[in-house]
């Protein structure tokens, strides 16, 4: 099957061909063997291979001893890794919409999705996802980690390394991403990815949801105060940049034309960014 053949050369790790729809199958007694397990419990620490993620009502008494080690955002609760910095994505109005960990090697994001009682969401999204990045012109892989298949995708602008754990009624999803060869297995960025990913605990809560409805993000209080007021300074520059321009009238919004001077070369370039859409 596509993703356990020798990883030969990359037409071997990314074949022409469409992955065989049996690589996706979901088959019930497969799933709850112990290479894809089901995690409800037994909070074994730091480093075993598939002793988490975890959910909330099996540790909630342990975390009590390390709240001062973990990042709480209401539905996921990570740890954060040395030299971690922590990214929050927000909408237009202001509400946070997703928490990134920038690290040295690439940036890890970790969401916890609505899921049903029963495990197999996460080959499903899973056989969504591939879909979508090929048809956007990525290379994917899928291979086999500590929990199952992760893809791995080669895009324009950054290797992606999708990993997905299904719980008890949630799923949780972790992206790597960073530039060309950083998601690769092995790598740096992909053992802070399961490292991280293994004492992740996902707090679902009793709501009905549908499936597939990411859980909400909460982020700490003096977290959300001092983006809050981030947010509010900046809407309130560009009011009173809109009304200066209005004040002084049409013509000010229209700079006036100065001499073209010599243009700038290579070495005076802006700074690049990579895109991690």
């Amino acid at each position: 099957m596509f993703g356990k053949k020798k990883r030969a050369s990359d037409d071997d790790r990314y074949p022409a061909d469409d992955y065989d729809e049996d690589d996706f199958a979901y088959d019930e007694d497969e799933y709850d063997t112990d290479e894809h397990p089901v995690v409800t419990g037994g909070y074994q620490g730091a480093g075993a291979e598939g002793s988490g993620p975890y959910d909330y009502s099996d540790v909630a008494d342990l975390l009590e001893k390390v709240t001062d080690q973990r990042l709480d955002l209401g539905s996921v609760i990570l740890p954060v890794p040395q030299g971690g910095q922590l990214q929050v994505e927000m909408t237009p109005d202001g509400t946070p919409q997703a928490v990134h960990l920038a690290t040295e090697h690439g940036r890890l994001t970790v969401a916890a999705y609505a899921a049903p009682k029963s495990a197999g969401q996460w080959r499903t999204v899973a056989a969504d996802l591939a879909d979508s990045l090929r048809n956007d012109g990525a290379r994917v892989a899928v291979e086999t980690g500590p929990w199952g298949r992760e893809l791995l995708a080669v895009t324009e602008g950054a290797d992606l390394r999708f990993i997905g754990v299904d719980g008890p009624r949630w799923m949780v999803r972790l992206v790597a991403a960073g530039p060309s060869g950083a998601s690769n297995d092995g790598s740096p960025l992909v053992a802070a990815a399961r490292a991280i990913l293994r004492e992740t605990v996902i707090r679902r809560g009793d709501d009905p949801l549908p499936v597939r409805e990411p859980l909400p993000v909460v982020l700490p209080q003096e977290l959300a105060e001092q983006l809050a007021a981030a947010h509010q300074a900046q809407i309130d520059a560009q009011q009173q940049q809109a009304a200066a321009q209005a004040a002084a009238g049409p013509q000010a919004a229209v700079p006036p034309r100065m001499p073209e001077g010599p243009r700038r070369g290579a070495d005076g370039s802006a700074m690049q960014q990579l895109g991690l859409n």
